[in-house]
């Protein structure tokens, strides 16, 4: 569990308990509610691999990823995550054209690499294309999935198609397949794959973790991200930026007015515990905004 917010409030506690003893009991609810926001980086035992997509008409996952990647980095939880795949829609459709297609990849591999060189923390990742490198992609997931023991699981995080996960899952060790868990928020992913389809992948033998959609509280108004345009640090304007790409995409409209980063929600609710009693299945702007700014605070350039 991680105790940063805890250790740093803990300081102020005691120059406060030593200023005047007599306000203990406003101490003693202080100190309750910052060990209580500390217990929030709760995650389960085990590592973290995100498989999304970016190239397909959606391009919520530029801030799905770039918040990803922050969330993991402010919790401090980044060396926990040996997996991080885009572009994984492997049949383009044809609502979106050849140029347009070449403009995502880039786009995506710039939402990975400039969020992990500008929060840090990141430098064991390669960041793959999953359909320009499938066949790299594919054994980097299937050298993680068979890394996994049931004291150290692999979660996958289904932040798009569940092709290279399926392609993954067939050419890994079928005895290491009962430690692999798949975290899913939306059926939009689970049968849009052209050679899987959800029901492949749990017929692997992988354990299913389903959220509730998490575009319900993640999928906002733009006005909603105001705080990062306009926040002093560069690293959370980054974050903006990336969720504005997709917000002013010419290839679809459904993002116009929004800032979306719903696939984050996943990576949130592993943070916070997961399939325990604290993983949180609702992920909210606020709740990403206090990982964010909490962790910049705490640690300026």
């Amino acid at each position: 569990m991680h105790h940063l917010h805890f250790q740093r409030n803990n300081y102020l506690i005691i120059k406060i308990l030593n200023m005047n003893k007599s306000i203990i009991p406003v101490v003693s609810i202080l100190f309750s509610i910052s060990f209580a926001f500390a217990q929030v980086i709760n995650p389960p035992a085990g590592r973290i691999a995100v498989v999304a997509d970016g190239n397909s008409p959606d391009p919520d996952d530029l801030g799905g990823t770039a918040v990803s990647l922050a969330l993991l980095r402010a919790a401090g939880l980044e060396n926990r995550l040996v997996h991080y795949s885009h572009s994984c829609d492997l049949v383009v459709l044809h609502r979106i054209s050849e140029a347009a297609e070449k403009e995502r990849h880039a786009m995506m591999q710039t939402a990975c690499d400039g969020t992990a060189r500008r929060w840090g923390g990141f430098e064991h990742i390669t960041f793959l294309d999953a359909k320009w490198q499938t066949d790299q992609t594919i054994k980097d997931l299937v050298k993680a999935i068979n890394a996994s023991t049931e004291q150290d699981p692999l979660w996958i995080v289904e932040a798009g198609e569940p092709d290279i996960i399926g392609f993954a899952l067939k050419a890994s060790k079928k005895e290491k397949l009962k430690y692999v868990k798949v975290i899913t928020h939306h059926p939009a992913n689970d049968n849009a794959g052209d050679f899987y389809k959800w029901q492949d992948i749990l017929d692997f033998g992988v354990e299913e973790v389903r959220i509730p959609d998490q575009n319900i509280n993640l999928k906002v108004k733009k006005t909603e991200w105001d705080w990062a345009m306009n926040h002093s640090d560069d690293r959370i304007q980054w974050i903006w930026v990336m969720g504005k790409m997709a917000e002013i995409d010419d290839v679809v409209k459904f993002q116009k007015g929004y800032w979306d980063c719903s696939d984050a929600g996943m990576v949130l609710y592993w943070i916070t515990g997961a399939n325990v009693t604290t993983g949180l299945n609702a992920g909210s702007v606020e709740t990403v905004k206090s990982f964010l700014v909490d962790y910049v605070s705490s640690n300026p350039k």
